[in-house]
């Protein structure tokens, strides 16, 4: 049975991006889904994982030997800007397929604009997680945390997001 290391990213002492609104943090947003998504799951094992440093996380992940990682985040940027995107490591063609599972199932629950899959260097936001980490890993941002109509939306179809995530775990373990 493959195994998927399902990251909350952030941490509960450093919690992410927050809508200045509702006060909700990325952190405390994805925990919830993940232990969501982990129950939803069948016929691969999830493996929820929590951040001690950023700099450990992937050691810590390669530890457990996963076949492939998901990353839960939520974006940011300035109240406005909507959307959902994935992001992979540029020089992973299974990273960028899988990326790609996982952006179409996202739309599909959310119906938020499509930014698409992206690439990513080591140097870039999230790249040290996704270069350093041995199986094909990729970061998810869902939606934008502070813009209210993305988080109204994610709230409100939060079984659909669970659902798009636990179909996507069940395909990307064929693929891997």
């Amino acid at each position: 049975m493959k195994t998927c290391a399902l990251v909350i990213g952030h941490k509960r002492s450093s919690p992410g991006a927050v809508n200045r609104s509702s006060g909700t943090s990325e952190f405390a947003f994805n925990e919830s889904l993940s232990k969501k998504i982990e129950n939803a799951v069948t016929g691969v094992i999830v493996q929820r994982i929590f951040r001690r440093t950023y700099q450990t996380l992937p050691g810590d992940i390669n530890d457990l030997n996963p076949d492939f990682i998901i990353s839960l985040h939520c974006n940011a940027f300035n109240e406005s800007v909507s959307g959902t995107e994935v992001l992979y490591y540029h020089r992973s063609t299974v990273g960028e397929q899988i990326a790609g599972v996982l952006q179409k199932k996202l739309l599909q629950a959310l119906k938020l604009k499509d930014r698409g899959i992206k690439p990513k260097t080591t140097e870039d936001r999230g790249g040290f997680l996704l270069r350093y980490t041995k199986a094909p890993c990729i970061l998810a941002e869902h939606f934008f945390i502070d813009n209210d109509s993305d988080l109204k939306i994610a709230k409100k179809n939060r079984k659909q997001l669970v659902q798009a995530y636990a179909e996507a775990i069940s395909s990307i373990a064929v693929i891997v």
